[in-house]
Order: C-alpha cells, then structure tokens, then sequence
C-alpha cells in the first residue's frame, strides 16, 4: 500500500511539473474587500487559448479564484430621469384627481410616473393644450397596474403617448372604484449607450507591395506575438474619391496525399469607399500576421495615412480580499474552461465595479520550455530514482511469488 501511495505522489509531482503553464502575472493588491473588474491586456490574451479555459486566478498560497468574463465589444447603457414641473394638482374625493404639468421639451412621446406602492388597478385620461384653456386628447381610458415594487417604497411607470408638442400636459385618475394613488414625480427618461472602448493592436510591422501585374496592392500586416482582431481602421489620404474592393487572408499549409501544400485562407470581404468611415468589423481570428489584398483595377493605388488594428476589450469579474497577493497562470494548452458559482449571478451583478490592474507579465519561451523538460528527464537523480523504484518492485513481486509457493507447498 505505500508503495501504492509513493508511486501516485510521483505520477502527480511529474504532472505539476509538465503541466506548468507558460505565462504568469500578478495583480496589484486592492484597498477593499469584494468584486473588481480587471481589464485583460492584449500581451495576456496572446499567449492564451482564444477562449481564455485556460486563464486562471490564484491567491497566495495557490487556490484559485473565481472569476467570469464579460466578452466583446458591450456596450454600457446609462438611463437619467429629469422631472418636468408640476403646476397643479386637485382632487375630488370618490371622483377624480387632475395633474396638469409643463413639458419643456420640443416634442414628446412618453412620460415616467414616480408612483409609492399600491396594489390597485387606476384608470387615467391624458390631454394636452398650449395654453391651459382647449385640451385635446392624447390618451382615453387606459390603465396603470402593477404599481408595486418589492425592492423599494416606489414605482417607476412609463407611459407611452403619440408624438406630441403641447406645453402642457394633464393627467385625469379616475377614483370613483379606488382611492387615489400618490404620484410623487413626473418626468422621462434619457436613456444613453456608450460603447466599450476598443484597444489598439500594436503592429511589428506593415509593409505594402504593389503587384502590377495584377493590379492589386498586397499589404502585409505582423505582430510580435499572435493577436486577436476584431476590428480594422483605415485612413486614406489620396485618392480623394475611391471604391476599391479588399479582402483579408492568411497563409495555411494542409497536407494533402502526405504532401504539404500551401493555400490562402479568406477571412473577410469588404469595400474601401471614400464615401463612408473606413472601418470595418471583422469575424475574430487569432493569428501572428496576416494580408490586405485591394483591387485596383486601372486605377492608383491608395495611400494610407494610417491603419489600425484593433480587439474587443475582455474583462475579468473576480472577488478579492484587500491588500492579499493575487496572480495569473495562463497558456497551460492542458485546461480547460473552468465552472465557477460566480458565472450564476453576473446578471445580478453591477459592473460600475473598482479595478484592480494587472504588471510584471513573465513569458516562457519554447526554448525555454523545452530545455526545462529536457533537463528534468536527464537529470542524474531521476535515472536512479527510476533504478531505486524498479529494484523495490522486483523485490516486491519477488517477496509476494515466494509467499505464494509456500502456500501451496
């Protein structure tokens, strides 16, 4: 049995061993206890799976940390309420109560009622006029129900009217079957989006070849390490009026017949047109270089101020403890994606989160790499450890044959 339980403890130190992943991070200590989101560098995702399985987040004495990712490209949407100013507001007991209120906008085709909880169902009319003399009707009859919120003392409720220009607007609530219900405020939203920024790609290089013969331009397009890329800016300077179709392809190698053959792999079509922001999404892919292949036709080929490549932005959602030291194990092709119970509750979860950031990313290079597995099986101590533990098993299985014969002797 304990030889058992030695040879397993050597399985597992020898897989610890080559299972070491090839990039490292640390994080920088947070103030607080709780959520933070961290934004993951591009140098980080290069030498990751596409799909971050294998990006881990350990603390100080090697446990990992929870996290999920938000991915893409997300856009934030911000909502504001503004309240216009009531000027009046009268009831008549078992009838009706009246709300008239100014608009000071140009146009308007819903209101927001603050409302304090109630469990009643109100019936309301709702008219407009410039001068609080003729009121014409917007809205007859309608209903205003489910005034109950259980996560605060009031209710928000749109209403939806047509697009309308009146100064002022009045609201009639029937309370001949009810009591009436307190509308505290009335106003509307601003809703607002604001995209996630992108984040450029820094380029080894871009070289442009002009292919006369086929009357293209062939822009060849490299990066230190392999990058993601999801979006592509060009700046054009001359021609002032163009409409140039382009692809984008990589070179790949298929063995065919057990031959290796090389093709051009298209990964995306568009058109440069002098009529239109030259920026172009593009299906994400994953490589180290890639080409820019534009039709010229008889034309001149254009001249670029600039190209820019760039990736949607990643962020991690993690739950740290102040002033702990965290880091990041990454490029281990061994893992995969991790199942954590924080991926459960990102929907509840507010993303305006403090941030935690990211330094000192180490690489381990192939050589490196493959100098340190080589070392380990070369290594004097590993030959007679194998020597150490094959003598113990003759003698073993020696000791367990020798009992046997005595046994049926």
């Amino acid at each position: 049995m304990k030889l058992n339980k030695f040879l397993a403890f050597l399985i597992l130190l020898t897989n610890g061993i080559l299972a070491q992943s090839n990039t490292t991070a640390k994080i920088n200590a947070v103030a607080k206890n709780g959520l933070h989101k961290m934004n993951l560098p591009a140098e980080i995702r290069s030498f990751s799976k596409e799909d971050l399985s294998d990006f881990r987040i350990l603390d100080s004495k090697g446990t990992e940390v929870p996290y999920y990712i938000l991915q893409g490209n997300m856009e934030s949407k911000f909502s504001s309420f503004s309240e216009f100013k009531i000027l009046s507001k009268t009831a008549i007991p078992k009838k009706e109560t009246t709300i008239i209120f100014e608009n000071d906008k140009t146009s308007i085709s819903e209101i927001a009622l603050s409302i304090n909880n109630s469990d009643v169902r109100k019936p309301y009319s709702i008219s407009g006029s410039n001068n609080q003399k003729e009121w014409f009707g917007l809205v007859n009859k309608a209903v205003l129900s489910e005034l109950e919120n259980s996560e605060a003392v009031s209710v928000f409720k749109t209403i939806p009217l047509p697009l309308s220009s009146y100064r002022y607007l009045k609201i009639d609530l029937n309370d001949s079957i009810s009591l009436p219900i307190n509308i505290l405020k009335i106003g509307y939203f601003t809703h607002k989006i604001n995209a996630a920024n992108l984040v450029e790609i820094k380029t080894s290089s871009i070289k442009t070849m002009q292919i006369q013969a086929q009357k293209k331009t062939l822009i060849h397009v490299a990066f230190k390490y392999p990058q993601i890329v999801n979006q592509i800016h060009f700046t054009v300077s001359n021609p002032n009026l163009f409409q140039r179709n382009a692809r984008i392809y990589v070179n790949k190698k298929t063995l065919v017949k057990h031959k290796t053959k090389s093709y051009q792999e298209t990964l995306s079509n568009f058109e440069l047109n002098s009529n239109q922001k030259n920026s172009f999404t593009v299906p994400q892919f994953f490589e180290k270089d890639f080409f820019i292949e534009i039709e010229n036709h008889d034309n001149q080929p254009l001249t670029f101020t600039k190209i820019q490549i760039f990736q949607n932005p990643i962020t991690v959602i993690a739950d740290f403890k102040a002033n702990e030291n965290y880091s990041i194990q990454t490029g281990n092709p061994k893992l995969n994606q991790p199942k954590y119970d924080l991926e459960n509750f990102k929907n509840n979860i507010n993303t305006d989160l403090p941030e935690a950031t990211i330094h000192d990313i180490q690489h381990l290079t192939a050589k490196e790499n493959k100098i340190k597995t080589q070392s380990f099986w070369q290594q004097a101590w590993f030959m007679w450890l194998c020597i150490g533990l094959g003598g113990i098993a003759i003698v073993f299985f020696t000791d367990n044959l020798v009992k046997d014969m005595k046994k049926h002797s």
